[in-house]
């Protein structure tokens, strides 16, 4: 039998994942490897791709006419050349959804951390100084605003309902979730700031969000409120989170995503004693290629085969995401 379709994959699966993917195509041709070289020979001709690569040869990518659909590594898809794909119809599917967990549980920890003090202690600790720092805050039955309802929000609003806390959101929608009390569309923004102890970005970028928290909102928050962003950097203008930080509009941020990452050493950030830094590494799990291809490439694989479209975790290019 002659294998005339291919799948590239550009990162490394375990076997036992590999396997499956090869008893749902035992008839096509399937290269894996991290090696731009070998990305670069078979992407003229590949039919699907695993994994979004921005050292890759794009010109041999527009330039193949087999291709139909692209699975990316990660969940935000604001990198890609969106248009170009859109243009040339191929079918995208991000890897929303296989975070939720982990980032849920980097935003509590943060939150946890800015709350009962747990950074300063550790700093505390490392210059053996025994002081209570004005360890007074709970977090039980406070507010949380969640902003961007999606996989991550919703988990996010089930562990906040484990501290009793009231949980509002933010999604384009507008449409209800399970664990939120009360759910309201993007150009509400500003009428639940004030209400809230506790802000929590989760937001794509997309150009309705790009600098969405400037002064303006961050002066709409309550002064004793915690900011935490693990969205994109770029939803948030550093400048003007700085300045609020050390203005006393907010009373701390737990940050993992910047405008530009690394985050600058010159950045003001690292110093303030109210704010926590994670590089980028709250979506970072054990179980991160595990659930991109159980739960999102292998249920939309079948479909493909089935009616060459692919509906988990699709991606709406006028949207952005």
């Amino acid at each position: 039998m002659t294998k005339t379709k291919k799948l590239l994959i550009t990162y490394e699966l375990h076997p036992s994942l590999l396997k499956q993917i090869e008893s749902i195509i035992p008839d096509w041709r399937i290269y894996m490897s991290t090696d731009s070289k070998v990305w670069n020979e078979h992407l003229q001709d590949a039919e699907v791709i695993i994994g979004w690569r921005s050292k890759w040869d794009q010109t041999k990518l527009w330039n193949n006419a087999q291709l139909k659909w692209i699975q990316t590594w990660s969940a935000g898809v604001n990198s890609l050349p969106l248009n170009q794909l859109a243009a040339q119809n191929i079918q995208l599917t991000s890897a929303n959804g296989v975070h939720s967990y982990p980032i849920s549980e980097t935003v509590f920890a943060l939150m946890l951390s800015l709350t009962r003090n747990i950074h300063t202690y550790v700093k505390n600790q490392q210059q053996k100084v025994w002081d209570d720092s004005g360890n007074t805050l709970e977090m039980h039955d406070k507010t949380i605003g969640i902003i961007g309802v999606g996989a991550i929000g919703q988990e996010t609003a089930k562990l906040a309902k484990a501290f009793g806390m009231k949980v509002l959101g933010v999604r384009h929608s507008g449409k209800p979730a399970q664990y939120v009390d009360q759910m309201y569309k993007q150009s509400e923004l500003k009428s639940i700031l004030p209400q809230c102890d506790y802000i929590v970005v989760t937001l794509p970028l997309t150009e309705d969000t790009r600098h969405l928290f400037d002064k303006t909102l961050f002066q709409e928050m309550k002064q004793s409120a915690f900011f935490i962003n693990i969205g994109r950097g770029e939803i948030v203008n550093e400048e003007d989170l700085i300045a609020a930080l050390r203005n006393g509009d907010i009373a701390g941020a737990g940050l993992d995503v910047f405008e530009s990452e690394p985050l600058k050493k010159t950045s003001p950030l690292w110093e303030m004693d109210n704010v926590i830094i994670t590089p980028h590494t709250s979506g970072s799990t054990e179980h991160y290629a595990k659930r991109v291809i159980e739960d999102i490439f292998l249920p939309n694989l079948k479909n493909y085969l089935a009616n060459s479209t692919v509906a988990v975790n699709a991606v709406h290019y006028q949207k952005g995401y």
